[in-house]
């Protein structure tokens, strides 16, 4: 069972991409591989119940457990030590990819405050495009009345393009609302 976004790719997105790049395989076109969503955590070093809370509700947005990450070394301005856990993360792939990527575009951007699109310049240089999020209550599963914390998250997206061009038609046309 594939989700409408995968079918939607398949069925219109690749044939746009060929066109639009002159593919000779159509192996050659880019699909994505993976969506990584990462919460950083900063106040889990006094409190450590805002982790739990934020795997949950990281869960909740995303179908998948998150793992929790460790400090890779010690900061003591900020009061923290190697190996302290000060975020958690998920990554997902195939079907959850797609149904995460459809809900993030059809269902959560449109209800953020002010939207005017996604900033175009979070690509990276071989087709990879970050965002941050700076509300996870813009996700329909989280009850507003039920979080501590408004907290924000990064997500990216990865994907198989070699440059920014082809990785940028790609999620225009599966419906990322770039800034003009």
């Amino acid at each position: 069972m594939g989700s409408r976004l995968q079918e939607y790719y398949k069925k219109s997105v690749v044939t746009a991409l060929i066109e639009r790049f002159k593919y000779t395989n159509p192996m050659q076109v880019p699909v994505l591989r993976k969506i990584v969503v990462n919460m950083g955590l900063g106040e889990a070093i006094q409190n450590p119940k805002a982790l739990e809370s934020a795997q949950q509700e990281m869960a909740l947005i995303t179908g998948q457990w998150p793992v929790p990450r460790k400090a890779r070394k010690s900061i003591a301005s900020f009061k923290l030590r190697e190996g302290m856990t000060i975020g958690c993360k998920v990554t997902m792939r195939r079907d959850t990819m797609y149904q995460f990527l459809d809900k993030l575009i059809n269902v959560a951007l449109p209800r953020v405050r002010d939207f005017r699109g996604v900033n175009p310049r979070g690509f990276d240089g071989r087709g990879n495009f970050s965002m941050g999020i700076k509300e996870q209550i813009i996700f329909p599963e989280i009850n507003y009345d039920k979080i501590e914390k408004i907290r924000g998250m990064n997500i990216t997206v990865v994907t198989t393009a070699k440059t920014d061009e082809e990785a940028r038609q790609l999620l225009e046309q599966l419906g990322m609302p770039f800034r003009k």
